[in-house]
């Protein structure tokens, strides 16, 4: 497609827009700002909870609507929330159970709260500093499991996550979406909260036909929105599967693949 008809970029956040650290670059935030000089929209979307992305309001200097829970949350850069699709409850405890028969830790997000079982349980430190905040820590999942945004497994076994993600899309495919956010982050969300669906919302919500999106992702759930954006972007970080889905690659998210991508795909038309 002409780049020049590209009215609005949608990316990732970790992986994608910040390094594995991350790191939101200098070069990332000039590749921003281009955009909003050459006319062209941006927007996030990430399974961060939407406080989670906080923090890249104010250097990106965002306003439109921002899609956290890969879609499961809707907010305004004020997080008023614009539209929330929670997991229907007959859904939510047997997806709960099979993950922990599975051997997953399991995570719950209600509302603004994150739920866990144990602070020190893998990746719960590193997700409070990615995020802002600490969980809340419950004995157990069994009196909170209506209402939720999102579960999420976690293990730091590849091979499990991608067995897990397998059986629990075929379980549970019909009435949610069920993708890994990261290779050690199995997210369960609304079947209709994804990232293809934030692609839809953006484009009714702005009046920006779907062709003239361009999206930028690296993991599994982001191929819901490269499937229905004109313009498609793997991170160079992305597993091959990935990458086959996506129109155009670029450099890791620690290569400056975000700006890379922007100055090679989106703003070299409009220069």
């Amino acid at each position: 497609m002409d780049t020049k008809a590209i009215a609005l970029v949608l990316a990732d956040v970790d992986g994608t827009l910040v390094t594995h650290e991350k790191v939101l670059t200098e070069r990332a935030k000039r590749a921003v700002a281009s955009l909003r000089s050459h006319g062209i929209g941006f927007a996030v979307t990430s399974g961060r909870p939407p406080r989670g992305m906080a923090m890249l309001f104010a250097d990106l200097a965002l306003s439109t609507p921002v899609a956290g829970f890969n879609g499961g949350l809707i907010v305004s850069t004020d997080l008023r929330v614009i539209e929330s699709r929670v997991i229907p409850d007959e859904v939510t405890k047997p997806a709960v159970e099979r993950l922990l028969a599975s051997h997953l830790d399991v995570w719950l997000y209600i509302g603004n709260d994150w739920l866990v079982r144990d602070s020190a349980a893998p990746h719960v430190d590193r997700e409070a500093k990615t995020v802002g905040f600490m969980p809340k820590v419950v004995d157990s999942l069994d009196d909170h499991l209506s209402g939720v945004t999102k579960i999420v497994g976690v293990s730091d076994d590849e091979a499990l996550m991608q067995r897990c993600e397998s059986e629990a899309q075929k379980a549970f495919g019909a009435h949610a979406t069920v993708a890994c956010s990261q290779p050690y982050y199995l997210d369960i969300t609304h079947r209709d909260a994804n990232k293809g669906a934030v692609v839809e919302f953006l484009s009714k919500h702005l009046g920006i036909a779907a062709e003239n999106i361009a999206t930028i992702g690296d993991q599994p759930n982001d191929i819901s929105m490269f499937r229905k954006s004109g313009l498609s972007i793997a991170m160079g970080n992305a597993a091959d599967h990935v990458k086959a889905e996506a129109r155009v690659s670029t450099a890791s998210c620690d290569d400056e693949g975000f700006a890379i991508a922007m100055e090679k795909f989106v703003l070299a038309s409009h220069e």
